[in-house]
């Protein structure tokens, strides 16, 4: 009896995976009967299994058309996942390695909405050096790392994202624009890397490339950044090979 609860707990757990899974593949919220046909299960079932993500804030009901979408504990739990030491992944040791061969910071980081969030960095032993601190918020449209994840994105949500507010102005060189911002991150996607021309902070540049799993999806972004006083952006851009040489290991390991 007890051996027929398990596996009755454990098969309605697979399919509460099933449908996280298939809801954040998608780039825009999704409904009770394309759910029910792409997972083949029971709509009964389906819908008992979203009702009870939507209540543990997993996902969310958009009432007017009453499709789903990431909610912000799923985010969340994905950020925490990659910011956690509770795994043998060797990340650490990966950006150690870049660091040290090209002397300058670098970081990892994921997108949070319209923030880069940073979820590791590593200084370079330099006296002059850009500091911030793992778990920092920056905006994504003018810093390399973030700019790089969202031109990945599919151009309906990054559209609706560069819309969502008006975007604010750090420095000259920073874009605020939309269709500006648009064109830049379709370049972006071309070249495979994007870069931050003292957009942020004055002072400062940086080039960043994705971390592509197996797929092809951009799941985070390495970015290195450095003053302008000691190496300007196109030195910096010398340095792609290697950072994207570095980004395809982590890539392998977060596949």
């Amino acid at each position: 009896m007890n051996r027929g609860r398990t596996k009755d707990h454990g098969s309605a757990l697979r399919k509460a995976i099933s449908v996280l899974e298939l809801i954040t593949a998608q780039s825009q919220a999704v409904g009770l009967p394309d759910l029910t046909a792409k997972l083949q299960l029971p709509r009964q079932t389906v819908h008992r299994i979203l009702r009870q993500l939507e209540a543990q804030g997993l996902i969310i009901r958009d009432p007017s058309r009453d499709r789903f979408f990431v909610g912000p504990k799923l985010s969340q739990l994905a950020i925490n996942a990659l910011f956690s030491e509770n795994h043998n992944l060797p990340t650490r040791t990966i950006l150690r390695e870049l660091v040290d061969d090209i002397q300058e910071s670098c970081n990892i980081g994921v997108l949070d909405g319209m923030d880069f969030v940073y979820l590791d960095r590593i200084e370079a032993n330099r006296t002059l050096r850009v500091h911030s601190e793992a778990g920092s918020h920056v905006p994504a449209y003018c810093t390399s790392g973030g700019k790089i994840l969202l031109a990945f994105l599919p151009s309906a949500l990054r559209k609706k994202l560069l819309h969502l507010k008006t975007l604010t102005s750090f420095t000259p060189t920073t874009r605020t624009e939309p269709q500006t911002l648009e064109a830049e991150l379709n370049l972006f996607r071309d070249t495979g890397f994007s870069t931050n021309n003292q957009e942020h902070t004055n002072g400062v540049v940086g080039v960043a490339l994705p971390i592509l799993d197996s797929s092809g999806r951009a799941i985070a972004a390495l970015a290195c950044h450095a003053p302008v006083a000691r190496i300007s952006l196109d030195q910096l851009k010398s340095h792609i090979p290697r950072i994207q040489a570095s980004a395809q290991a982590l890539g392998q390991y977060w596949s």
